[in-house]
């Protein structure tokens, strides 16, 4: 996988977004409820967001390069596969980011949720959750399983809606190469049913996400 960068021109300054703008974004908006069911077809994830240095940052992992696993080596955001304990979509978002990375999460970090993803691959369904942590949370953050998550990373709001950090990527699919939109931060690259979150993100708050050709 190479990432080649397309954007190099400064642009607008990025518009800062506050955790009240996002908390009232996401309670006014109402999604068709779906009944969730404790089995490895359901899946959820924790979108945390944090107070940085500059504003607000995102966290992400970076999963570890594994054989078989569909998102292998993958940018995203800490979660993973229901298991038959599970009570709740929830529940599964703040068991897996705790046994992943060690922040604990509950109902008073739980802000909201985007959009689900129905039948993403395989018939399995995403359940997408936003958190906010506070610092004493956010510091938790280390890699407690290696064997699926190689690093714990935080990236500030802002850069994710600048377009100067727009790029692509050459992936082999299926046996062929395609090129595929991404957003580049240091040596990590956001794509595919990441990026996706986070357009459903932009949506929701009604922030203009970079536009991707």
């Amino acid at each position: 996988m190479t990432g080649l960068d397309r954007y190099h021109v400064s642009r607008e300054p990025v518009q800062v977004l506050t955790k009240d703008q996002i908390r009232r974004a996401l309670t006014e908006v109402r999604h068709d409820p779906v009944t969730f069911a404790p089995t490895a077809k359901h899946a959820a994830v924790a979108m945390v967001i944090a107070d940085g240095p500059t504003g607000l940052d995102v966290c992400f992992i970076r999963r570890a390069e594994q054989d078989g696993d569909p998102w292998s080596g993958h940018v995203s955001f800490p979660g993973g596969r229901a298991e038959t304990t599970d009570v709740s979509a929830h529940a599964v978002a703040e068991r897996e980011t705790y046994e992943e990375i060690g922040l604990t999460l509950g109902d008073s970090q739980r802000i909201g949720n985007l959009p689900l993803m129905p039948r993403i691959r395989h018939g399995l369904t995403l359940f997408p959750f936003v958190y906010f942590a506070d610092n004493m949370t956010r510091a938790q953050a280390i890699v407690r399983t290696p064997e699926e998550v190689a690093s714990v990373f935080w990236i500030p709001m802002t850069h994710l809606f600048d377009p100067g950090a727009v790029t692509q990527l050459e992936y082999s699919m299926d046996g062929d190469m395609v090129t595929l939109p991404g957003i580049r931060f240091a040596d990590h690259v956001i794509w595919g049913l990441t990026l996706q979150l986070l357009q459903s993100f932009a949506s929701l708050v009604k922030r203009p996400f970079p536009a991707f050709d």
